[in-house]
């Protein structure tokens, strides 16, 4: 995956919170989106997370060597020196 992505576009996702937001502040019992508002947001939404998928496979193949040579070294009194 190419480092550099082109931005994301989230206007669609903060939107819906906004929607989200002022129907709580008036206590509405439902938000309803039109087809275009719910097709956007599912898109964004799918782009999102294919791309944060693909920089975590790429985070994890980058960082998959250095585990295995980090030591850790751990130190047990059993709590006597209290």
């Amino acid at each position: 995956m190419s480092t550099t992505s082109e931005p994301l576009n989230t206007s669609s996702i903060q939107n819906f919170i906004q929607q989200v937001k002022s129907a709580e502040a008036s206590n509405a019992k439902e938000v309803k989106l039109t087809m275009i508002q719910a097709k956007n947001l599912a898109y964004t939404l799918g782009i999102t997370m294919a791309r944060l998928h693909g920089e975590l496979e790429q985070y994890v193949k980058d960082n998959a060597g250095s585990a295995s040579e980090e030591v850790i070294k751990v130190n047990m009194d059993l709590g006597g020196k209290w």
